[in-house]
């Protein structure tokens, strides 16, 4: 077990550690990729105009696949990830494959999505090592409007409704049935505050079911910046502990901030989200404090792309003498982003893993867009991505040339 005597203090400016795995040729397709998100206005007159390429049909998929789908997704189908998943584990980084096609409304396309996250469930027991966790949306085995329904007038649900929402729980329960069965790991994403309370009480549902027996299989996910959150979390554990099961947890700060915001002053409401972005900060890091603090019944992964949080925790687990690869704490980055946490992180032991969106080019635009405008709208996201890589660019140009 490591003490923090042994420890040296991890720097997440080594470029050579962060960027060993990207030749010099694909070093420079990142660059120009991010020099170009690192311009707002660039980011969205070219959103507009991909999206108007391909509503009308014009073929653009062979550019948008080898650029934006190139940096951010695995491939289009679970079999086309492998060469990611497999790159990922010679840094000792582990995948989690995200089903990341959106936008299905029906019956037909909600089995169909709970069949596809069942392959990413097998797949993860085939290669534990290689993909530690998988993941799923309710929404996408479910719909909105019956999970919004059943939240916020409850009393008026329709017989319909209530079959329903019944085939949603259903599919909720093969999946982590299934997770459990393969022992493998499962994240139920966030969503939306006017269908999260549902997801919370179905995911408290499986925990109860399914991470007993010293396991912990499914994991909840804590938006930080709802001021509710930290405290919702607390009562999870209050609640699992006087239950007999185990918590899983995955912290992040959070999706949704202007819809949230705007829904919230149109049917006006206090809004659910901190004020100022300090105030995300402060609960993110309480959170993690009280997770190190309570290991016995929780166990938690670091969504999070920020330097000081994951520093913290680096920093907390040193103190308690907690080793570097415990399995209850994990790190996360998305595919293409923050190679610089994660891939120093590895490389120092800790357990990292990154979410590799996938699906056919054409259906994942959604989450390539939303990619391409957080990168530039997070303040300093993309500046900071294209100084990294930059930065490691000059950094190979300055280096002897081989005879």
């Amino acid at each position: 077990m490591e003490t923090a005597s042994q420890h040296h203090l991890l720097s997440f400016n080594d470029t050579s550690v962060a960027f060993a795995h990207q030749s010099n040729k694909k070093l420079y397709k990142t660059y120009l990729i991010f020099a170009m998100m690192n311009q707002n206005w660039l980011v969205k007159i070219g959103t507009f105009f991909i999206k108007l390429i391909l509503k009308l049909g014009l073929p653009v998929k062979f550019l948008i696949k080898n650029t934006l789908f190139a940096q951010f997704c695995g491939g289009e189908s679970i079999e086309t990830c492998q060469t990611a998943i497999e790159n990922l584990a010679k840094a000792k980084i582990g995948t989690i494959l995200d089903y990341s096609v959106e936008g299905e409304d029906n019956e037909k396309d909600f089995d169909k999505t709970t069949q596809e996250v069942s392959r990413t469930i097998e797949k993860a027991a085939q290669q534990a090592t290689a993909i530690p966790f998988s993941v799923f949306k309710v929404s996408g085995v479910g719909s909105v409007e019956i999970l919004e329904k059943v939240q916020e007038f409850k009393e008026s649900l329709t017989d319909e409704d209530k079959a329903a929402f019944e085939r949603i729980r259903s599919r909720v329960d093969t999946l982590c049935q299934r997770a459990s069965e393969l022992n493998v790991r499962i994240f139920l994403d966030a969503e939306e505050t006017w269908i999260q309370d549902v997801i919370d009480e179905m995911c408290y549902e499986m925990m109860k079911k399914y991470n007993v027996g010293g396991k912990t299989i499914v994991y909840n996910t804590y938006q930080l910046y709802r001021w509710e959150s930290l405290e919702n979390l607390i009562k999870a554990c209050d609640n699992a502990r006087n239950e007999n099961y185990k918590v899983g947890a995955k912290l992040v700060r959070g999706a949704y901030i202007e819809k949230e915001r705007r829904r919230a002053a149109e049917l006006e409401y206090k809004s659910p989200i901190h004020i100022t972005k300090e105030e995300t900060d402060a609960d993110f890091d309480k959170a993690i404090l009280y997770a190190i603090e309570h290991l016995d019944i929780l166990s938690i992964c670091l969504g999070t792309h920020n330097e000081e949080s994951c520093l913290l925790c680096i920093k907390l687990m040193q103190e308690k003498g907690i080793a570097h690869n415990d399995s209850r704490i994990w790190f996360a980055q998305l595919l293409g982003m923050s190679d610089n946490i994660s891939y120093n992180l590895a490389n120092e032991g800790y357990n990292v893993a990154k979410y590799v969106p996938y699906g056919p080019v054409e259906a994942v635009m959604p989450y390539l867009f939303r990619r391409a405008e957080e990168n530039s709208s997070i303040a300093g996201q993309s500046s900071r991505e294209y100084l990294l890589v930059k930065k490691e660019r000059e950094r190979r140009n300055q280096l002897p040339v081989k005879k």
